[in-house]
């Protein structure tokens, strides 16, 4: 195999909205394990979750507010430009064909993974891209079970050995732990309490400006 580029890091969600916790995962991740950068990708229409309260235009304009002062960071518009149901495979697939020389680390969070055997074509993500799974807290690995099992199998613990091959390998990235959600800020938002400094600044004037999550519909289930 040629020379490989240095591996770009990939960090999918809603992003409804994106915050700090968000930002400093993404950077964490950067300098850990040296990427060339790390692309957050907000989904067009979640297949794990329920859909998100801001449009996809609204939740890209946000990552992009945020995004726009960190050269570390890329804010891809890919899965909503692509404006079908946001599968990582398919994203995966798609910057595999743009970027065929250069690993993918896929960050996700613990709890994310051991859900990751529901997402599609999970085998063929473990194949294409490294697995980046970010300890949260109060979430531990069971003893038993696929996530388990490809921990066992595919585990790495020096981050060097990622830009050795273009995927294929899991690692665990211990994180700050930094307890904000994004259904706890909208609550707040609608409740008309202070969200300052849980999101860039640029994210909350974007809030105001454009009245985001102001109704009692916005409010978490």
């Amino acid at each position: 195999m040629s020379t490989l580029n240095p591996p770009i890091g990939i960090l999918g969600g809603t992003f409804d909205p994106i915050h700090i916790g968000h930002l400093r995962l993404a950077l964490e991740a950067y300098d850990a394990l040296r990427l060339a950068k790390v692309h957050l990708v907000p989904c067009f229409t979640p297949v794990h979750r329920s859909m998100p309260i801001a449009s996809p235009n609204d939740r890209l304009a946000m990552l992009l507010a945020a995004t726009k002062e960190e050269p570390a960071l890329f804010a891809d518009p890919c899965e909503i430009l692509r404006r079908t149901p946001s599968y990582m495979i398919d994203t995966l697939e798609t910057l595999r064909l743009n970027l065929p020389n250069t690993p993918f680390c896929l960050i996700i969070g613990l709890d994310a993974f051991l859900e990751f055997h529901t997402w599609r074509r999970y085998h063929d993500i473990a194949k294409i891209a490294h697995i980046i799974v970010a300890h949260r807290p109060n979430v531990t690995l069971p003893t038993h079970g696929i996530s388990t099992h490809l921990f066992q199998t595919h585990q790495q613990t020096n981050a060097s050995s990622l830009h050795q091959s273009l995927g294929g390998s899991l690692f665990m990235l211990q994180i700050a732990a930094l307890d904000i959600s994004a259904s706890t800020i909208r609550k707040q938002i609608t409740l008309q309490q202070h969200v300052r400094y849980l999101i860039p600044e640029t994210v909350y004037q974007y809030i105001e400006k454009h009245k985001l999550y102001r109704t009692q519909q916005d409010l978490p289930l």
